[in-house]
């Protein structure tokens, strides 16, 4: 029987543990997604004197965007099948790129 994802929004997930508000969706929701994931590198890069060197972020950025797509597709589908299908994927390809970028742990209680 395929287990349900009801309720596993991301946006509710880091409401509950107080990562977000509506004051910061709402900034959030007025960004580029490209302007988002500068300012987050940015962030990143300011805590280590902005020197990244020896994290290849060129190359590492389609597995970083893969991890916030899958994500998104667990949080707004009903059941690991139908995220599966809004990814283009067969069942037996989703659960190796679970496996693969760990989400698991994310969603620690449903997948």
């Amino acid at each position: 029987m395929q287990k349900q994802l009801i309720n596993k929004s991301l946006i509710n997930k880091l409401e509950n543990e107080g990562f977000i508000n509506d004051q910061i969706l709402t900034a959030i929701g007025n960004l580029s997604i490209e302007d988002l994931i500068a300012v987050k590198l940015e962030l990143s890069a300011k805590h280590i004197n902005n020197r990244l060197y020896g994290f290849d972020i060129w190359r590492q950025t389609t597995n970083i965007t893969k991890e916030a797509v899958l994500k998104f597709a667990l949080s707004t589908t009903k059941s690991k099948k139908d995220a599966a299908r809004f990814l283009g994927l067969t069942y037996a390809e989703f659960k190796r790129v679970v496996a693969t970028y760990n989400v698991k742990s994310f969603f620690s209680d449903d997948i």
